[in-house]
């Protein structure tokens, strides 16, 4: 069966009629809650959906209940929806299993059949075979910052492309947080646009004042800057030593990168765009726009040795170590410490 990105769902419910049944995986919930929304509104008219819509947990039928969910014709209407979650909850061989593989294999012309998988692992072998599937997988924080314009939208909410950014920055990509976050900016800017003051108000960050922020400050060698930074970003909602030191990782993973393919006597103009495809294959998360991120990593691996760029990977990985290990009373000492030494230039003989 066909396997689909999330965008390419949409594109495809654009230009024809849904398939009879879909499995939805991944790691982002918000994403399979807005392809059932997608999917139902596509199928089903809202004036007969009272009667034609059904959602239920998979855990929660047996054999002859699912049965009779599956098989039920729609009402006053050519089509009913089904909405299955947490199908990765029927057990192999059970009979409630059995029957919904059996119903796959010729599903009803009348029905569309929408299976939800609520965990974010890998979508399960038969069930993907039967159906048309859907990965919803987290969104890079260029695509977040657009989310969140869009899901305001529909709260009658503009926020304007700074407010998103910082609220993005500050949040991170997660759907879930950026929704709750747009639902209390909503209640706090009825009646005109977000900006950035009202996210500072919102979250306890300003700009300038982000993980980014910090980091920025760490890879430029501005310990000052960085170690001003360590407690205003500690204060900020949801943050600790340990993801600050996280995300300084990744991004000297990023320089020592940059330095092995210059090392490597790569042209610096053509720099950014091999660091841009090298983010493409690994896709990792938590990161800003790769495109962003590609052209930072270039310009610090210019700044940075080859040497230089294994000794601070060993400082955050000691720090790491040290802020994990039990009794620690002082995220920001170990934080601020780190953020120091990396101003230090302590060039390694090759």
């Amino acid at each position: 069966m066909a396997a689909l990105s999330f965008d390419a769902l949409l594109r495809a419910l654009k230009q024809g009629e849904p398939d009879l049944v879909y499995y939805l995986h991944g790691e982002e919930d918000v994403l399979k809650d807005e392809a059932v929304r997608a999917l139902v509104d596509r199928a089903v008219p809202p004036a007969v959906r009272d009667f034609n819509l059904d959602q239920r947990s998979a855990a929660e039928l047996d054999a002859e209940s699912l049965h009779a969910l599956l098989n039920t014709p729609p009402m006053l209407a050519e089509r009913r929806a089904v909405v299955l979650r947490g199908v990765e909850q029927l057990r192999p061989k059970s009979k409630a299993r059995d029957a919904l593989l059996a119903y796959l294999k010729n599903p009803s012309a009348a029905t569309l059949l929408l299976l939800v998988q609520t965990d974010a692992e890998a979508p399960e072998a038969d069930l993907a075979a039967l159906a048309t599937t859907v990965a919803t997988q987290r969104l890079a924080p260029e695509r977040a910052v657009r989310w969140v314009a869009h899901a305001a939208g529909r709260r009658a909410l503009v926020v304007e492309p700074a407010a998103a950014e910082l609220l993005v920055s500050a949040i991170g990509a997660d759907l879930g947080a950026l929704r709750q976050e747009i639902e209390k900016l909503a209640a706090l800017v009825q009646g005109r646009a977000a900006g950035p003051d009202d996210v500072a108000a919102l979250v306890g960050v300003r700009h300038g004042e982000t993980l980014q922020d910090f980091v920025d400050a760490c890879l430029a060698r501005q310990p000052a800057r960085a170690a001003r930074l360590v407690e205003i970003v500690l204060e900020q909602p949801g943050m600790s030593g340990v993801r600050m030191v996280s995300a300084l990782g990744t991004a000297l993973v990023g320089v020592a990168l940059a330095r092995a393919e210059l090392d490597r006597g790569i042209p610096r103009a053509r720099l950014a765009d091999a660091l841009f495809r090298h983010l493409l294959a690994a896709r990792p998360f938590g990161l800003r726009s790769y495109k962003i991120e590609a052209g930072q990593w270039a310009e610090w691996g210019e700044r940075w040795s080859a040497g230089e760029a294994r000794r601070a990977l060993r400082l955050a990985l000691a720090t790491d170590r040290a802020l994990k290990s039990t009794g620690v009373s002082d995220e920001a000492g170990h934080v601020r410490q780190l953020a120091l030494a990396l101003g230090v230039a302590t060039r390694e003989a090759a």
